[in-house]
């Protein structure tokens, strides 16, 4: 099974696919779904596929797996690196590459699909498999739900997933209580008025309007933000101009938002408006500037009593300790999954970078300052390794969905 997993992976990092749009994957993974004897549902909040396997009495478990993956061009270097392209909600060409790890994910749930299907003597209940959209727009999650989820397929009585990291591959970390945070993007129209280059002073120049507002917002964590809470605030888009010589008449910004208590998301929120509309005045903008929350998914809560008892399955498929990693910055929407059903929670980070990199890291404070040195999620440069990264994966899921799915 290994090898054929291996492949299936090297396949899907292929063979990429934007949000909404993995009909791709998702007819893969409703193919070996249906081989593994689940009963399959396509298209379940548009492009996502729902197996269902019951095997006895006792509980409900769901398992997850995200499939999309980023607008982002590969530079790993692998023989397998993609070279797809796709086009943006906004209608944009781009390069598209699984640089966040949706397809480790989605080998890894089938690769334990299988095996619990082939061994129904082990666990007794129903296995509730969901292959999710668009997690990186966090739509996929609502989307899927929406589209009467539970009512359809039933309510679990546990909400279980992982996440790939650039931790060493064969570790497993799950922190308990809020494990990653909520998220809100955010997107800002700046109006000027445009002209010549060469005359600016006839102008109000949005390029430079931009440019202030992206200093003065990158003060609301360091100024406003108590430093006993936790929050990310990123510019991650600036778009304006076609010609080096023309002044335009506009300016976006897109931004990115972290935090973990309402609290704060509002603090945050109320800043961003306030400074891009401060800024818009003060350059004397002939109109206001359009602020929009375009995403938003609520913080990932592991119920600390699920996680202890998951943790000791866990700690089953690995011989390196399964460590508390803190909560993580990074954003999910599992979490809407156990929220809607009044179920736990319990989403772990699998490692997948090489172990060589943490040679004598003997610590968890080692092994943090090791991954600052090593491409992220969403960098073009990010790809887990194959093993033991894979092998770890499945028997996670294996050994958690089996400690919620207990033989009487």
């Amino acid at each position: 099974m290994t090898a054929d997993l291996a492949e299936l992976y090297r396949d899907l990092h292929r063979h990429p696919e934007l949000s909404f749009a993995e009909t791709r994957t998702a007819a893969i993974a409703a193919g070996r779904l249906r081989a593994a004897g689940f009963e399959v549902t396509e298209q379940v909040g548009r492009t996502g596929v729902v197996g269902v396997l019951r095997n006895g009495d006792g509980p409900v478990a769901l398992l997850r797996a995200d499939m999309d993956a980023l607008p982002v061009a590969e530079d790993t270097g692998l023989d397998y690196a993609s070279t797809a392209r796709g086009t943006t909600p906004d209608g944009e060409d781009t390069a598209v590459a699984h640089a966040c790890g949706h397809d480790m994910h989605v080998t890894c749930l089938l690769g334990a699909a299988a095996g619990l299907a082939s061994t129904p003597d082990t666990w007794s209940g129903t296995l509730l498999v969901v292959f999710q959209p668009a997690e990186e727009i966090g739509g996929g999650a609502r989307a899927m739900l929406d589209d009467d989820l539970y009512a359809r397929f039933g309510t679990p009585d546990v909400v279980l997933g992982q996440h790939v990291a650039p931790l060493p591959a064969g570790l497993l970390a799950v922190a308990p209580g809020p494990a990653f945070a909520g998220s809100d993007t955010v997107r800002a129209t700046l109006h000027g008025s445009g002209g010549h280059g060469s005359r600016p002073e006839t102008t109000v120049d949005p390029v430079l309007l931009a440019a202030s507002t992206v200093q003065r917002l990158h003060t609301v964590v360091s100024r406003e933000v108590a430093a006993t809470d936790t929050a990310v605030l990123t510019v991650g888009l600036l778009r304006a101009g076609t010609k080096e010589n023309v002044i335009p008449d506009s300016a976006e910004l897109g931004l990115t938002v972290r935090s973990y208590t309402d609290a704060v998301r509002d603090r945050l929120l109320g800043s961003i408006d306030r400074i891009v509309r401060g800024e818009a005045a003060t350059a004397g903008a002939p109109r206001d500037p359009e602020i929009r929350v375009v995403e938003t998914f609520p913080p990932v809560v592991n119920d600390p009593a699920a996680v202890e008892r998951t943790r000791a399955a866990l700690a089953t498929v690995t011989p390196l300790p399964v460590v508390d990693p803190g909560p993580v910055t990074g954003s999910e929407d599992v979490g809407q999954f156990a929220v809607a059903a009044g179920a736990p929670c319990v989403y772990w980070l699998l490692g997948g970078a090489d172990p060589a990199a943490f040679e004598g890291a003997a610590t968890v404070d080692a092994i943090r300052a090791r991954v600052a040195g090593l491409p992220s999620n969403h960098s073009p440069r990010y790809a887990p390794v194959i093993e033991p990264t894979l092998s770890t994966g499945v028997a996670a899921l294996v050994a958690a969905a089996r400690e919620w799915l207990p033989v009487p």
